[in-house]
Formats: structure tokens, C-alpha cells, sequence
């Protein structure tokens, strides 16, 4: 999975979440995100051009399936990483009741 936030009207991309999809999290989620399946890259700062562990270049991003960015997840991370990455993120449930355009990163 791939998360951000807002700066203003800009989706930043944050970091690529592999963990915390036990099955039936994978379920559920599939369904809903079947619906929200899109064509293009909503992430204003993607590709990036540096290549580190938790960077998404062009050539990665031909993986992914684009979603319109209207769920809201939690997602528990260690710290920020200096180029503005979360390191060691893991899913952790959906927000059912917050709007996708109110997440934003908090200070700290």
C-alpha cells in the first residue's frame, strides 16, 4: 500500500506500507478499493528520482494500481526519515469517519 498526506492541495507520498495485511485485512481492503481504481498518479512529489528503500521511482510506479485517494488509513511508523519517508510503517485499520483531504503530517 502505498500512503501520504495533504500539504495544502498537494498529496504527498509517504512511504510504502507492507506490513500489518494479515487475510482478512487484504479482504477487506481489495473490496474496497476495487471501486476507487484509477489511471494516474495522484502523489504530486512521485517519481522520485533518488533511489533508497523507501523511495518510489518511475520505474516502480509502472507496478502499482492508482486509486483515487479517498480512504484514510492508520498506520503506525517509527520516525520520519530525512528526505520525509516513514520508516518501519505498518497498516494498522481503516478511518471510516475522517475525510482523506484532513490528513496532513503532523508536526514533530
Amino acid at each position: 500500500m502505498i500512503v501520504g498526506y495533504y500539504d495544502g492541495d498537494k498529496l504527498l507520498f509517504a512511504a510504502k506500507v507492507r506490513a500489518g495485511f494479515v487475510p482478512h485485512v487484504r479482504r477487506e481492503l481489495m473490496a474496497k478499493m476495487k471501486p476507487l481504481k484509477t489511471d494516474g498518479c495522484s502523489f504530486t512529489n512521485l517519481p522520485e528520482k533518488r533511489r533508497t528503500q523507501w523511495a518510489l521511482t518511475g520505474a516502480q510506479m509502472k507496478d502499482c494500481v492508482w486509486l483515487k485517494p479517498e480512504l484514510v488509513a492508520q498506520i503506525e511508523f517509527t520516525e520520519w526519515t530525512p528526505d520525509g519517508h516513514l520508516r518501519h510503517a505498518a497498516f494498522t485499520s481503516l478511518h471510516q469517519d475522517k475525510i482523506a483531504r484532513e490528513v496532513v503530517r503532523e508536526p514533530g
